[in-house]
């Protein structure tokens, strides 16, 4: 056991966004405060706005969201909740995704979508300046230097602050890196799901700081057998211990576990006082079959999939 009960999201640690701010290394993704499908508001809109504003009274400093949730409707509500901002919270967005239902995600790196899905941003968030904002995908149908030069004329504008990109491989981070530093990079990342290994090395050769999402895997969150049998060892759930094993990944990896629940959050941001063992990090090694993926992060990926192929 480790020291679960007390810990706070700065316990965890701190990370520098490349050249930007810094803040504790356990944030909060801010995805799963919609509806079903990541599409409409949540069932319970209340609970939602409570989660929001429990992270924060825990030490999470950084909230990742993107105007594609809901869509509109995550940044609505983290406004909501949150305004006015405590000093020393980034609030990151992203842009790149347009919506046609629930589960279906079409990307849009067109400089004039960028710009528009920007400005919409800071109007529903409230701010004069986004802290940092990513590219959420690359588009296939728009040279990837057009996408990242928009975010560098906006950033250029003062409308963001630092710049990260999404959903990207080596080669990708290398060439936007000949436009602009990159603060962050946000992909894939779990027990189950590791192709963004290389990217993570990067990162600590780098200094941007790395954001998983689908950060804890599993058709449930959490799920795999070397992730329950950890958890049995230390009295943890296996959720637990996936966010714990992405913390001792890499000191540039920044955890972002999103819940629609107060009860569920408070559980993540504990998993920052878990200290796995050397044992424990072997046992986690042997990747778990991908196909435990998750449900919506299968949604997500076979709905871009049906998209390029087009």
């Amino acid at each position: 056991m480790g020291d679960e009960r007390s810990a706070t999201a700065g316990t965890a640690g701190t990370v520098a966004l490349g050249e930007g701010p810094i803040v504790n290394r356990l944030g909060f993704g801010a995805m799963r405060i919609t509806g079903t499908g990541v599409w409409g508001p949540p069932a319970d809109p209340a609970e939602a706005v409570r989660v929001l504003r429990r992270a924060v009274e825990l030490g999470v400093q950084f909230i990742d969201t993107a105007d594609s949730y809901g869509p509109e409707v995550s940044e609505d509500l983290i406004a909501r909740a949150l305004q006015p901002y405590p000093d020393g919270l980034v609030i990151a967005t992203k842009g790149g995704y347009l919506r046609d239902g629930p589960d279906l995600w079409r990307p849009d790196g067109r400089p004039e979508h960028l710009r528009a899905a920007c400005e919409g941003s800071l109007r529903r968030l409230g701010v004069e300046q986004v802290a940092l904002y990513q590219l959420h995908v690359p588009d296939p149908a728009v040279p990837f230097d057009e996408s990242v030069g928009a975010l560098v004329a906006l950033r250029d504008e003062g409308k963001i602050a630092h710049i990260g990109l999404s959903n990207v491989d080596v080669d990708q981070i290398r060439a936007a890196t000949t436009l602009t530093p990159v603060a962050s990079v946000q992909n894939r990342y779990n027990t189950a799901t590791r192709s963004s290994d290389p990217v993570i090395d990067l990162a600590d050769q780098g200094g941007f700081a790395f954001i998983p999402w689908a950060p804890v895997g599993g058709r449930r969150p959490g799920e795999g057998r070397a992730l329950e049998a950890v958890a049995g060892r230390h009295g943890a759930t296996p959720v637990q211990v996936a966010i714990a094993w992405q913390l001792a990944r890499s000191p540039q990896v920044l955890p972002i576990p999103g819940t629609g629940s107060v009860a569920h959050l408070e559980e993540n941001v504990a998993a920052a006082g878990l200290h796995l063992t050397d044992q424990d990090l072997a046992d986690l090694r042997a990747p778990e079959p991908p196909a435990t993926a998750s449900l919506s992060a299968r949604r997500i990926a076979g709905s871009l999939r049906r998209r390029l192929a087009r």
